[in-house]
């Protein structure tokens, strides 16, 4: 481990005091400066070189049972410190992460402080409670000022529902975090509408801003909100639920009936959640960012067990085998050829989706009688697959300790719970609730229907993915959803904040012109190698092949790509990319490297730089766009081809189109 921590009492290079109580706190390598003005309120100011990325923003914190904090602040004294450190990934995109930042820590009179960090490619800050009280937190200011005329990037919260309080934003904060994206001016921003994060804002010279949270582990999650004040986006949170009833998706939800006044109880000493502002000199550099992952908290405990991979899984393909002798569907003979099918192709997993237990009981105890659950768990441990079973909340939620201890003790390799579609207090607590249970008793936590990641996979690695994403799935049912431009504004905005549970592998591929939605034989928007592409620039440690097994069959050369390539990395080096436009990337696991690129709705040549792989002689096993693919989007050329000396690699792409390789070094 490489570690350089330095700590002073007052002022260091990493900070400036004066008498107007106005600090600076310089990144490393001096291009990135946090301005602090405290005078009884707090604001802070985000520059990159001579450019204002976040002008002065009020920050505070309304509070009851102690003094609230950055309301009439009197400062109590200030410390400095810089870190360069180096710690292992293990569930990650590469193998080991520098750590090297500048904080500032300003502590304040009634107990409570103020961290701010500055990293070369971005700045957070925090609150944090050094008392022993308990107390209620009232609301949260937290603010972002930008020019009015600011473009963003972000998804308003979609619809909303069952909200029954009567608050502008109750029914917003019922929801899936599943949305398209708008690429709107902040100026434009929608009425009462609330953006779930992350949010990317353009910059002075093609920068951006990407703002997001860290290490939410007990307090509401942010939205954000820009119809208050021009330009201005500022944090909103869900109260603390008061009274829930059950409900929702066949009943495995809890609905909230009545809020506190609060968003959140704190008992005592308390890091609140880091707010993160992501800055990058252009959009490529969005695309592989580190700082939701090193700011968070560490593990504690031994996670080696923890075992990444893929998934066959069953419900995107709504169970459509053929071929077979037996009727397909949720039963023991369909999980049996799914896990033959996983052990001949040396996939790590099957899940047990939503219909193996007794539906509307929310109980995972009750099966269904057309499953054999132990029948299954033993013949899957004979083919050295592992089983995922797949759990609504509330039924995860009302016996967790027990569900967890019982699956393990079968045989059960993991759970994927779903539907918690919210992110108060309660919720969050849930989710971390459940991977330290599930760390407990050597149990995989996939968080499907819930917020974005916030970095409680690298305090939990047995947290292998979450949802927050507007994924695969939605190629169901939704008739009208441009697909193909998400899919290249997502690894720019979403994947900022961690791995995603998008859910790819379709094996039927559409062009614009013949995709339609079929909820039991659904398709993919774009050209099969953007499928595949997709394998490599989606971070998903816990990754799904979504098709059936008999459409995988029936496509060797897809299946045997998909089933060889690694899900977490040893190192990732970006290539090139522009929001909503392409993306391309290079990620190596071992001496492999595998190499993706996806473009829009528009035709694209790029010319790759390679250089990364250095010395030598290479040679790529290449998945391209058919000379047809504009037509037909299933249409592929599979070849071998040379890599230049020169590293310059020219590639090409269809409308919707992606191009992947497999590199690999060539001996003589």
């Amino acid at each position: 481990m490489k570690k350089n921590v330095l700590i002073a009492l007052a002022v260091l290079a990493a900070g400036t005091l004066s008498a107007q109580n106005n600090f600076t706190l310089s990144s490393p390598d001096g291009r990135l400066r946090v301005e602090v003005a405290v005078d009884g309120t707090v604001e802070y100011s985000v520059l990159h070189g001579d450019d204002v990325m976040i002008a002065p923003s009020a920050i505070s914190m309304t509070t009851a049972g102690v003094p609230s904090f950055g309301v009439d602040a009197r400062l109590a004294g200030s410390s400095t410190r810089s870190v360069d450190d180096t710690f292992d990934a293990p569930v990650y995109k590469r193998a080991r992460v520098r750590d090297n930042f500048n904080e500032l820590t300003l502590r304040f009179r009634n107990n409570y402080n103020i961290v701010f960090r500055a990293y070369d490619d971005g700045a957070a800050y925090r609150f944090e409670y050094t008392g022993k009280k308990a107390f209620e937190v009232l609301g949260e200011q937290a603010e972002f000022t930008f020019p009015a005329a600011a473009e963003g990037v972000f998804s308003y919260v979609r619809g909303g529902g069952n909200g029954k309080t009567g608050d502008k934003f109750e029914r917003q904060f019922f929801n899936s975090f599943e949305n398209f994206y708008t690429y709107e001016p902040l100026s434009s921003w929608k009425s009462e509408q609330l953006a779930f994060l992350p949010v990317v804002v353009g910059g002075p010279n093609g920068k951006k801003v990407c703002i997001t949270e860290a290490d939410l582990m007990d307090y509401p999650g942010m939205y954000l909100y820009g119809g208050a004040k021009d330009g201005t986006l500022a944090g909103v949170y869900a109260p603390y639920p008061k009274t829930v009833e059950q409900g929702g998706h066949n009943q495995l939800q809890m609905i909230v009936t009545a809020r506190e006044n609060y968003i959140a109880r704190v008992a005592g000493p308390t890091c609140f959640p880091w707010r993160v502002m992501v800055v990058a000199e252009n959009d490529a550099e969005l695309l592989d960012n580190d700082i939701v992952y090193k700011i968070s908290s560490p593990p504690t405990g031994d996670f080696s067990w923890v075992k990444p991979g893929k998934v066959a899984w069953d419900w995107w393909n709504a169970w459509n085998l053929y071929g077979v002798d037996f009727a397909a569907g949720v039963n023991t003979e369909t999980y049996k050829y799914y896990i033959d099918f996983a052990s001949d192709h040396g996939i790590e997993y099957v899940i047990l989706d939503e219909g193996w237990a007794v539906n509307k009981r929310a109980d995972l105890m009750q099966v269904v009688p057309e499953i054999d659950l132990p029948g299954i768990l033993g013949y899957a441990a004979e083919r050295n697959v592992g089983i995922i079973l797949w759990a609504g909340y509330w039924a995860f939620d009302r016996d967790m300790e027990n569900i967890c201890r019982h699956y393990s003790d079968m045989g059960v390799k993991g759970f994927k719970v779903d539907f918690m579609d919210r992110d108060d207090q309660q919720m969050v607590d849930f989710n971390r609730r459940a991977a330290e249970t599930g760390a407990r008793y050597g149990l995989l936590i996939d968080l499907h229907g819930t917020h974005k990641p916030t970095g409680l996979h690298r305090t939990y690695p047995n947290v292998v993915n979450f949802e927050g994403v507007n994924g695969l799935e939605q190629m169901k049912w939704s008739p009208d959803l441009d697909q193909v431009t998400y899919d290249v504004t997502i690894p720019f905005v979403r994947q900022v904040a961690g791995p995603m549970d998008y859910t790819q592998g379709a094996m039927r591929n559409a062009t614009a012109g013949n995709y339609r939605s079929v909820y039991s034989e659904a398709m993919s928007q774009g050209t099969r190698c953007r499928q595949l592409a997709e394998y490599v620039v989606f971070e998903s440690p816990l990754n799904m092949l979504c098709d059936s097994p008999s459409n995988y069959m029936n496509e060797k050369e897809c299946l045997e790509f998909i089933a060889a390539i690694p899900t977490v990395w040893d190192e990732t080096v970006v290539l090139g990319g522009e929001i909503a436009k392409y993306v391309s990337m290079a990620r190596r696991s071992g001496e492999q490297w595998y190499v993706g690129a996806m473009t829009n709705w528009t035709a694209r040549s790029l010319t790759l730089d390679l250089s990364f792989l250095g010395e030598g002689k290479f040679a790529a096993e290449v998945y391209r766009d058919g000379v047809n693919a504009s037509r037909a989007a299933r249409d592929y050329k599979k070849e071998t081809i040379g890599i230049p000396e020169d590293r310059r690699l020219k590639i090409d792409m269809a409308p919707g189109g992606g191009w992947t390789a497999k590199i690999y070094r060539v001996t003589d």
